[in-house]
C-alpha cells in the first residue's frame, strides 16, 4: 500500500508538511511511534507542569526546521539534490530515536555505557535493512561520512536544527520565555562557504541570542535544582531495582524492563545481538512509571520508600553550589542515618552527590563560524565586541547534594 504524505498541526510552528512518503514510512514505524511515550524533558514536568511534550514532537519539529534551512540554502544557490534533502530530513527525524525512557534522565541507567546516539545509529541501520537501503545516505550524514559536511552540521553542531527546536519547544511548553530564539531569522542567515555551514555577518546578534538563551535554559530549566533532584531520585530507583534484581529478588516489571533489570549489556552486545535492540525499542516511560507505582509496596524498604517519594512528589532537598562543604555532607549523612534508621550500605540512595556542568559555547568543538561581508571567516567569539567571549565560553561546573527532607 502506498503511504501518502501528511500535514501535521504543531503548536509551536503551525502546520508541518511531510510530503515525502519515505518520511511517513519512518514516522509510522512502531519504533518511531514509541517516541510518543518518551518525555522530552525527563522529570522537568514535576517543576514545570506543562513540560509533558515528547521526543516525537521534537523530532517532527527538528525535521521541519531542516526543511526550512535547506529551502533557504537553495535560494542562495547552495547545490544539493532532492536526495540530499530527503537524506538530511531522514537523519534529523531519526537523530533521537535511540532515547530510552525519560530521555537523558535514564541515559545510562538501563543500558549502562551505551549512549542514545549509539542506539540511534544501530536503529537506523536496522531500519535501513528493513527498507532496502532507503536510509544509507541518512546514516552517512548522521555519522559525518557524507561528502556535504554542512548537512551533518545541520543535524549535529553548536548551531543545528536539533538545538533550535528543543530551545523553542521547551521554552514554549515550560513557559520560560528566556529560551525563545529567533530561529526563523537564524535560518535565513545561514550560508555555506567551502562546504561548511556558516552564518552571514548580519545574523550575528541572532546567533548570540541563541547561545545566551541556551545557557539560561540550562540553569533555569534543564539543570534546575529540583529537576536535577527528581531525576536523581528516578536514577536511584532504577539503580536499587537493578541491585535487587541482580541479587535474584523477584520484581514486577514489563517483559522488556525486566530484561534490562536482570541482565547487563555492553555496547558490543547491542551491536552483535539485535534482540537486545528489539527489547530496548519496546521500552518507554510507561514501563518504568507503572513498575514504580507497583514497587511502592515492595518488601524492600529502600525501594518502596524511594518509589513513594517520586509518586507523591516528595522529592529530595537539593543543594546546588560551586562548592559544597565536606563537613556539611557528613553532617547530613549522619542525620539521615539516625533519623530514618538507614543502614550504611543503603545511604547512597538517600544522600546523593555529584557534579553537573554546562558549556554555553564550546570553543574546542565544531565552532559557529561567521561569514563576514569582507570575505573573512571568523569564529563567533572573535567578532568585534563579542557577547560570546572567552569567559562565557568556559564550562560552568556545579556540585549538587540531594538528601531527604527533614
Amino acid at each position: 500500500m502506498e503511504i501518502k504524505g501528511k500535514i501535521i498541526n504543531d503548536p509551536v510552528y503551525g502546520f508541518l508538511r511531510f510530503p515525502e512518503p519515505e518520511l511517513m514510512r519512518i514516522i509510522e514505524h512502531p519504533w518511531f511511534q514509541r517516541l510518543r511515550n518518551i518525555k522530552q524533558m525527563g522529570m522537568a514536568h514535576l517543576v514545570y507542569p506543562g513540560a509533558v511534550h515528547t521526543r516525537f514532537h521534537h523530532s517532527l519539529g527538528a525535521c521541519y526546521l531542516m526543511g526550512k534551512a535547506l529551502d533557504e540554502l537553495k535560494i542562495k544557490g547552495v547545490p544539493f539534490s532532492d536526495n540530499d534533502r530527503l537524506a538530511a530530513r531522514m537523519a534529523i527525524l531519526l537523530h533521537d530515536i535511540g532515547h530510552g525512557p525519560f530521555s537523558h534522565a535514564l541515559e545510562h541507567s538501563l543500558a549502562d555505557g551505551i549512549s542514545h546516539e549509539t542506539i540511534s545509529e544501530l536503529i537506523m541501520k536496522r531500519l535501513n535493512d528493513e527498507t532496502g537501503g532507503m536510509l544509507t545516505d541518512a546514516i552517512r550524514i548522521f555519522d559525518h561520512s557524507y561528502p556535504r559536511k554542512y548537512l551533518h552540521q545541520l543535524v549535529s553542531s553548536q548551531l543545528d536544527v536539533d538545538r533550535m527546536d528543543y530551545l523553542n519547544r521547551d521554552s514554549f511548553y515550560t513557559g520560560v520565555s528566556e529560551g525563545v530564539i529567533g530561529y526563523d531569522r537564524i535560518l535565513q542567515m545561514l550560508t555555506v562557504v567551502n562546504g561548511e555551514l556558516m552564518v552571514e555577518e548580519k545574523g550575528v546578534h541572532s546567533v548570540e541570542k541563541f547561545i545566551i538563551a541556551r545557557r539560561l535554559m540550562y540553569w533555569q530549566v534543564y539543570l534546575h535544582k529540583t529537576v536535577l533532584g527528581a531525576e536523581q531520585l528516578l536514577i536511584n530507583i532504577l539503580a536499587r531495582a537493578k541491585e535487587l534484581a541482580q541479587r535474584g529478588m523477584e520484581l514486577f516489571g514489563t517483559p522488556s524492563l525486566r530484561y534490562f533489570l536482570y541482565n547487563r549489556f555492553t555496547a558490543a552486545d547491542f551491536e552483535q545481538d539485535s534482540f537486545h535492540l528489539e527489547q530496548f525499542c519496546q521500552l518507554d516511560d510507561n514501563d518504568v512509571l507503572t513498575s514504580i507505582k507497583v514497587w511502592q509496596e515492595n518488601t524492600d524498604k529502600t525501594l518502596s520508600t524511594l518509589c513513594k517519594m517520586l509518586i507523591n512528589r516528595q522529592l529530595y532537598k537539593v543543594i546546588l553550589s560551586s562548592n559544597i562543604d565536606t563537613e556539611l555532607t557528613r553532617k547530613i549523612e549522619k542525620e539521615t542515618m539516625d533519623r530514618y534508621n538507614i543502614a550504611d550500605e543503603e545511604l547512597r540512595y538517600f544522600v546523593s552527590s555529584g557534579t553537573t556542568s554546562t558549556s554555553t559555547y564550546d570553543i574546542t568543538d565544531e565552532r559557529i563560524q561567521i561569514a563576514m561581508k569582507n570575505g573573512e571567516v571568523k569564529d563567533i567569539s572573535e567578532i568585534d565586541n563579542p557577547l560570546v567571549n572567552q569567559a562565557l565560553a568556559r564550562p560552568v561546573h556545579k556540585n549538587y547534594l540531594c538528601y531527604l527532607r527533614a
